[in-house]
């Protein structure tokens, strides 16, 4: 049987001197923070408690994976010349040959040394946790005679032989996913397999570099057309397809209330006032855009290209009490008529479905759209910088899996970079990855709770990449792996009114005396 999944204390590097951590603990947590930290170091380290709030599910077995740390970028560039040199030794070829040679070779060496190092790469040593060091029977159950021959008992599994076995059926779970997935390094590892290889080249760098209408319009169709019932299933009452916000983190918020203290979130950023036209783009279901019609007065349009989310957007506005001020129009984002311009728009998780190459093109239609003394909100999921290969093999699975498509998916600074490349002038910028895993989780529970209605509707194939999809990102984005920002934006312009967005400082208003002088 699994180990029980107490969250794994946090052990911190520390001078030899006694913790007072583990002092003023109980002789249990004493005892078992000692135990941890004899086990995941060989120097002297510090113990505490690990983070848990009602809100966030802590991490039972917070592990580091090896990644750009441990890749020698200076070797690659060393490979990227010495190998094409080779070659023009050996066929004795001229200078310039040689110099578009490396260049033609260079992101296939870069990505077989990627694919070499996932390997062999070891883990980092600042490890904070011991792995439990369990058979891998203790977490999953192989029925495939060939795999079960291959990994058992102290061995792991590449995470992406194991979850195309599981949807296959040729792998069952001893327990529940989350819980198995909290433990993943026990059991699992990450390697840039054959087939993760070959999704890449062939269907994911094509889709990078086309991301035509007909390409987007086939891809949101077939995911977000399945049926309303299968989203349902996990998104609940409000069908927001984003992350929600925790308001309050000593309780354990509905996912409703996630959800509508993001929707209050958006609205309140952008001042929404009575009258203002608002878009949405990529609006989903279009709760939205009748909350903001609601709420706030707004003419909202929200623009998709699901049919079901379109009438399903306009029935909810109907049946809220906004049909007049609340459209959901179906149509790609290319299409939308420029004019009249909108005072509020927002892009919510849909334009990483742009894709990178027609990023900035989507930005500068955004840009024209808008008021000159109008503001943007983009909330777009992001990638960290400094990587692990479980942030790979997670990707490759959602692009594959999840959100085909999506390449625009990058770390903070490109999105900026962006932004501002196109005249946009970023106001505020958050990273809600812990919302993010809060909102999960809840969208985890409700599709455990519906498991048998989805096996009966769509088979145990789709239960099971949702189930694994979930699971998995609960921890992604509570971890930093993945993340998303909200970024407000507006036109980089000396007339525009920066003086309406000021806000008071942290801390203003408390006594003098709060600040010691001396």
């Amino acid at each position: 049987m699994m180990t029980t999944d107490t969250p794994a204390p946090v052990v911190e590097d520390t001078p030899a001197a006694p913790a007072p951590a583990v002092a003023d603990a109980s002789a249990a947590d004493a005892a078992e923070i000692k135990s941890a930290a004899k086990q995941a170091s060989s120097w002297t380290r510090k113990a505490s408690r690990a983070f848990s709030t009602p809100s966030v599910n802590a991490p039972s077995l917070p592990y580091e994976c090896g990644g750009a740390r441990e890749y020698n970028i200076y070797l690659l560039y060393a490979a990227i010349v010495l190998i094409p040199y080779v070659i023009k030794r050996l066929l004795g070829l001229s200078l310039g040959t040689y110099v578009v040679l490396a260049a033609l070779m260079a992101p296939f060496i870069g990505a077989f040394s990627l694919m070499g190092h996932s390997w062999i790469v070891s883990t980092p040593t600042e490890q904070i946790c011991a792995l439990p060091n369990e058979p891998l029977e203790s977490y999953i159950t192989i029925l495939d005679k060939e795999l079960k021959a291959k990994y058992h008992g102290g061995s792991k599994i590449p995470m992406e032989v194991f979850f195309e076995a599981y949807f296959n059926g040729d792998i069952d779970l001893t327990g529940d996913a989350a819980k198995i997935f909290e433990k993943r390094y026990d059991w699992a590892f990450f390697p840039i397999t054959a087939n993760v290889a070959k999704f890449f080249f062939l269907q994911w760098i094509p889709e990078l570099l086309w991301h035509s209408k007909k390409q987007d319009e086939t891809q949101v169709r077939d995911h977000y057309d399945r049926g309303d019932d299968f989203y349902a299933a996990f998104l609940g009452e409000r069908m927001v397809y984003t992350s929600g916000l925790v308001g309050d983190a000593s309780r354990r918020e509905t996912l409703e209330e996630l959800q509508d203290n993001k929707m209050r979130d958006v609205c309140e950023r952008l001042q929404m006032q009575p009258g203002d036209r608002h878009l949405d783009i990529g609006c989903g279901w279009g709760t939205l855009a009748s909350f903001a019609a609601r709420n706030y007065g707004t003419e909202s349009v929200g623009i998709t290209l699901g049919r079901n989310q379109t009438a399903f957007g306009n029935a909810r506005a109907q049946a809220w009490g906004v049909g007049d001020s609340a459209r959901i129009l179906c149509m790609d984002y290319r299409d939308i008529p420029r004019r009249p311009r909108y005072k509020r728009i927002t892009c919510l998780e849909m334009a990483e479905h742009v894709g990178v190459r027609k990023f900035q093109e989507f930005l500068l239609q955004v840009r024209d759209m808008l008021e000159d003394d109008g503001l943007f909100y983009l909330q777009i999921a992001g990638l960290r910088g400094a990587w692990q290969y479980e942030d790979f093999s997670w990707g490759l699975f959602m692009a594959k899996y999840i959100f085909p498509g999506a390449d625009a998916s990058c770390p903070l600074n490109w999105v900026v970079a962006q932004l501002e490349a196109t005249g946009f002038e970023v106001r505020t910028s958050e990273t809600v990855g812990v919302h993010y895993s809060a909102t999960l989780a809840r969208w985890y529970e409700n599709w455990m709770a519906n498991k048998e209605q989805i096996l009966e509707s769509y088979g145990k194939r789709w239960f099971r990449i949702w189930e694994i999809f979930l699971a998995w990102s609960v921890i992604i984005s509570r971890q930093g792996s993945a993340t998303c920002y909200q970024i407000v934006a507006h036109k980089n312009r000396n007339a525009f009114d920066r003086t309406a967005l000021m806000r008071a400082p942290l801390g203003f208003g408390m006594p003098s005396g709060s600040v010691a002088s001396k």
